[in-house]
């Protein structure tokens, strides 16, 4: 086994950091976005068990819209750093530099057993420091080809050691060498074509075959002129457990995709849907372009699909010439690595192989991928390019006139691809930086214009976004997903007229339904949000709301299985008024998913809607089984239980709460309600505590305000109440339950009856019927002596309540003091009559105030990631279904707080009825 030196680690090591010191500055970006971003697989919350259901993308591999691509032990490695540092972008990428020295490392350790020393440093060295591996090593979803490739590798080298003496077999080799074969493939599927180079290297180097030794020996034995020779029949038998290992991984690699393809649109991959010629004339020039990209790294681009490689049509079209010229020199090298023995030949049918093999699964030639071109599929296949590269310097520099000249070449290949990727990393730092300078590159590819806009679009310059995407429409007319994206922006910039029409665009482009017929064709899941976006804008006109139904189920209608349809149509349907078809919707689209928390919150808001709490308490509860830290169901689940009026309740509701506060701890509401929450079960400093927070956050929240002046008075803290309504008033200067509070605290504690009457007045101003604030204007009349009036006044609030039996006991009072003035007597009220009147002019009627605002409900991501397209949610299409503002409140809220103020005005009435007499 080669041995590599402290000294030689420690070079690449250094060269390594480098080069790729400022690819740590960089953000998550491209595919990074749905890879990590949206990928709920990285989270601890989602059982372990998920990442090996579930694509790369986080999406079920089970559903038509995942990208099939299986990389769980990738995957792993993301939750481990966002286990350690969440989404902190540093530690993703410090972690790629590691690998990639690793698997520089190793790559040195692989390429002693075909080259010397020193020239496999030189390998080692240039692919480290090779340009094109930026998208592998910054991307940080290039991880996929770091472990996949480190794995790759560490296989190649154990089969190497299953020869024993005497060409006997070494099993334990060969056994690891499977086992890593699996791992490298649960990285990246391209780690199963090592497989290939293992056959290769045991057919041609460990058993020293050339193509026509090997061939008179079949023949020989086909001819009955021999028999197999011992050695022949070990390498078979070799050659026979390898491959049936890997027949056994793709078994269980078709199994897990269960038999189905992704769904590429034509816009991915032009040419994968092209008819005969321009299909194979496209595909087979597309080989040149890959090795012109190894050999030549000064145009990189982050993103090669659509129009960025025009189709080969005809055989007429002269980019052929280059396909030709590329199998003649690859034809050349192959017949020298089988037809002649020696070291030389086997270096490079090495190379080969290492360039061939991994590329094969990325090359269209069998199957169709979802790209044209994709820079990081090229990181293993340049490492046989390297090794070609340093078996050409060897040979020059072994020539004494040409040692000078080779070593000053080598240098200055080594200094421009390390200056080349350093400049590149910088490129990759915002998605705003990396699209711009892939349009340097390509002007032609509608998605970077795309890009561009949702860069723009995210730091809400929906101006300049506009002109991006309105140029992707030009570039490329018929995409649909370009119109979905000027269409997005007219609404983000309220133009929602040049909105619909570019929606209306964007439905004319998709195949058109037949009536009476099913609808058979694959169409890209996220297309389809063009009936959401366009019926989520139709439908904030009221008198629209049936077409926007129209389009949710012309929508369902094209896919069945279209779960953001249902979802949309169940929040329509609640905005109809029609809960019992809201209920059907999303307990349809449960039936698709249903882990999804998201859908059991929605349908527990129908239930509420449907005044069945229990029912929707359930449903809160299974949202958060399935998501403890759903937010809205924390939220409004606490809500639920504190509005039950169950004591055995708030505990819970308590806790879900002070969960909620984590999870938003800059959300007053969370705060206030944790007071409501305390005054219930009459922890006065608890309450005080929790809505002295609320108001901190958000200054002039009316309901925490008011409640905590409340507090203060039904504590005998009514001074401190002052400052309190104040406050409240400055903010809500017709808040009549405020000034109610106020006028009591300045008649009774301050003895300032102008003040208390200044607010009363103001209450009647407003509302002449205002029960309470009629009465207390009538014992500020008592106050002031003048008993006619507060006699007249009386009698007409009583006019206005004539079953309040206070106001008449008050009336009674009043008529019999004018009563005893008239006698002679002196203008006295018994001191036990007044004490009645103070004990019950300051009767408050629903005074506490109780913010019961229901949260919207929650509509899952509708975002769907074609990953082949560039697998990541906001490339070619920026899915999000338009965001739309929900109502706040619901029946069965309203329902519990009107029951519960009006025992609250019960007990408040009879409290202080008692406490006065």
């Amino acid at each position: 086994m080669a041995y590599v030196s402290p000294k030689e680690i420690a070079l690449i090591i250094g060269v390594v950091a480098a080069c790729y010191w400022n690819s740590l500055f960089c953000g998550f970006v491209f595919d990074d976005v749905s890879a990590i971003l949206d990928n709920k697989d990285l989270h601890p919350s989602t059982p372990l068990k998920r990442l090996f259901f579930n694509d790369f993308w986080g999406t079920p591999m089970s559903e038509e819209r995942s990208h099939k691509s299986y990389r769980p032990l990738t995957v792993l490695t993301f939750r481990l750093n966002y286990l350690f540092s969440e989404l902190n972008a540093v530690s993703y990428h410090l972690l790629n530099v590691i690998f990639h020295a690793v698997v520089c490392i190793v790559f040195l350790k692989v390429c002693k057993l075909f080259l010397d020393s020193r020239s496999s440093v030189v390998a080692s060295l240039l692919f480290a420091v090779h340009p094109i591996h930026t998208e592998a090593v910054t991307g940080v979803v290039g991880r996929a080809e770091l472990l996949s490739s480190i794995f790759f590798l560490a296989a190649f080298l154990s089969y190497t050691r299953s020869k024993g003496p005497e060409n006997t077999i070494v099993w334990t080799p060969i056994a690891l060498t499977v086992f890593l074969v699996a791992v490298a493939t649960l990285c990246k599927e391209q780690g199963i074509t090592v497989v290939g180079i293992c056959c290769v290297y045991e057919v041609f180097m460990a058993q020293g075959y050339t193509l026509p030794i090997l061939w008179d020996t079949v023949v020989q034995i086909l001819r009955g002129k021999g028999s197999i020779p011992y050695c022949m029949l070990q390498m078979l038998l070799k050659l026979i457990v390898l491959m049936f290992s890997t027949l056994l991984l793709v078994v269980i690699r078709v199994q897990v995709i269960q038999s189905q393809l992704p769904v590429f649109t034509r816009f991915d991959n032009p040419a994968a849907v092209s008819p005969f010629p321009a299909r194979q004339l496209t595909f087979n020039y597309l080989l040149p372009v890959n090795a012109w990209l190894l050999l030549n790294p000064s145009e990189l681009c982050c993103d090669w699909t659509m129009g960025t490689i025009p189709l080969v049509e005809t055989l007429l079209d002269v980019r052929n010439i280059a396909t030709i010229t590329f199998f003649c020199f690859l034809g050349s090298l192959l017949i020298f690595s089988l037809q002649y023995p020696g070291d030389s030949s086997k270096t490079v049918l090495m190379a080969l192989c290492l360039i061939v093999l991994p590329f094969i699964p990325a090359s269209n030639l069998f199957f169709p991928v979802g790209f044209v071109v994709a820079e990081r599929v090229l990181y293993v296949p340049s490492m046989g390019f390297c090794m070609l590269v340093a078996h050409g310097w060897r040979k020059l520099s072994s020539n004494s006139m040409l040692r000078k000249l080779s070593w000053i070449f080598l240098s200055l290949v080594l200094f421009i691809h390390a200056l080349k990727t350093l400049q590149r990393n910088w490129d990759w730092e915002s998605e705003y930086t990396l699209f711009m300078s892939a349009l340097k590159v390509n002007k032609n590819n509608a998605k970077l214009w795309n890009n561009v806009g949702h860069a723009l679009e995210n730091e809400k310059n929906f101006e300049q976004a506009l002109r991006f995407f309105i140029q992707a429409t030009q570039v490329q007319p018929d995409d649909i997903g370009a119109h979905m994206n000027v269409g997005r922006t007219y609404k983000n910039l309220n133009r929602t007229k040049e909105a619909e029409e570019s929606y209306l665009v964007a439905k004319s482009l998709m195949p058109q339904i037949i009536p009476g017929k099913k609808y058979a064709a694959r169409v890209a899941p996220n297309h389809l949000n063009v009936y959401i976006n366009l019926a989520n804008l139709i439908r904030a006109n009221e008198s629209r709301l049936e077409e926007a139904d129209q389009l949710y189920r012309q929508a369902i209608s094209m896919r069945p299985d279209f779960k953001q349809a249902y979802i949309s149509r169940g929040e329509l349907l609640l905005k109809m008024n029609k809960p019992m078809q809201a209920k059907e919707a999303y307990l349809r689209a449960l039936e698709l998913d249903r882990s999804n928390a998201d859908l059991w919150y929605n349908l527990a808001i129908v239930y509420i809607e449907l005044k069945d709490p229990t029912e929707a308490l359930n449903n809160f509860n299974r949202a958060l089984e399935l998501n403890p830290n759903h937010k809205l169901a924390l939220f409004n689940s606490a809500l639920l239980m504190q509005e039950s009026g169950n004591a055995r309740l708030r505990p819970e509701a308590k806790k879900r709460l002070l969960d909620y506060v984590k999870e938003e701890p800059q959300d007053a509401n969370g705060y206030f309600n944790l007071g409501m929450l305390a005054m219930d079960d009459k922890k006065d400093a608890e309450a005080e505590t929790w809505m002295k927070k609320a108001i901190k956050l958000q200054a002039g929240f009316r309901s925490a305000l008011f409640n905590l002046a409340l507090l203060y008075s039904q504590t005998a803290k009514e001074l401190k109440a002052l400052p309190v309504l104040e406050e409240l008033l400055r903010y809500y200067p017709d808040h009549t339950k405020g000034l109610i509070l106020k006028g009591d605290i300045l008649m009774n504690q301050k003895k300032d009856i102008r003040g208390a009457k200044e607010c009363f007045e103001k209450i009647l101003k407003m509302d002449p019927n205002n029960v309470q604030g009629k009465h207390n204007l009538c014992v500020v009349y008592f106050e002031e002596r003048d008993l006619l009036k507060a006699e007249k006044c009386l009698v007409e609030t009583l006019a206005l309540a004539p079953h309040e039996e206070y106001i008449q006991r008050h009336l009674s009072i009043v008529r019999s003091k004018i009563a005893s003035l008239g006698t002679g007597e002196a203008p006295m009220i018994p001191t036990e009559k007044t004490k009645a009147a103070e004990g019950e002019k300051a009767t408050f009627a629903n005074l506490k105030e109780v913010k019961n605002e229901q949260k919207t409900t929650r509509t899952p991501d509708s975002n769907n990631k074609n990953k082949g397209q560039g697998k990541a949610k906001k490339h070619e299409e920026k899915n999000n279904t338009d965001k739309e503002t929900k109502k706040k409140s619901t029946k069965e809220i309203k329902d519990i707080e009107k029951k519960r103020v009006a025992a609250l005005k019960r007990l408040e009435e009879i409290e202080r009825i008692l406490n006065g007499e």
